[in-house]
Parts: C-alpha cells; structure tokens; sequence
C-alpha cells in the first residue's frame, strides 16, 4: 500500500451541452477520487527514449491501483490537485501488476 499526502479528484470532459449560438460548452465532472504522491518531474534530463507524452509531463502523481472507469483517458481527463489543474498526459499501470498507478501530468495552472 502506498498511501499519500494528496487527495487528487479525477474529471471528465463533457461536451453534451450547446449554448444559445450553437457552440458546444465544456463541463467539468468529478468520477473519482485517488490518494497518492505528487512529484516535479519537468527537469532537463537527456533520455530520448521516453514517450512524447511522457516528455510533455511536468509532474507524476503515483498512487494505489485502483480500477478505473474506462471511460477515463488522457483525451478527455485531467486532475486537479489542491485546487491547481493537471491535463492527464499517459495513465500507467506498470507491467500490468495493479499495485500502483502513475499518472503523467502536465500543469495547467489553477482553477
């Protein structure tokens, strides 16, 4: 178990919504909530072999593996972490084991 300092609220994009000239209007909903560790990872290192994704991130929040909704994907989630925004770039469950998540952000700044 690893436990945490940090209660992260995972959201999802929803886009159902029109407003009155037609355009569609983002809506941020809460679906789940994870305890875990933020990190800073956004320093110079020279490894080329990373994913892209992984490049863009700026932080890595790891936690206890739960089993996500897999509606959930980097394309339409992001985090928000005491009361700052993270897009989610890569969600990973490393090798497959369902100990921990990493989740790969990226800062966007606050609400």
């Amino acid at each position: 178990m690893i436990g945490g300092n940090r209660q992260a609220v995972i959201q999802m994009c929803r886009a159902d919504k029109v407003n009155a000239i037609g355009e569609a209007v983002i809506v941020w909903e809460d679906v789940g909530t994870l305890t875990g560790f933020l990190d800073y990872s956004g320093g110079e290192a020279d490894y080329t072999a990373y994913d892209a994704k992984v490049k863009e991130a700026t932080h890595v929040f790891i936690g206890d593996y739960v089993a996500l909704d897999d509606q959930i994907t980097e394309e339409n989630s992001r985090m928000m972490i005491d009361g700052a925004v993270y897009d989610i770039k890569l969600i990973d469950d490393p090798m497959g084991l369902h100990k921990h998540l990493e989740i790969f952000l990226k800062y966007t700044g606050g609400q």
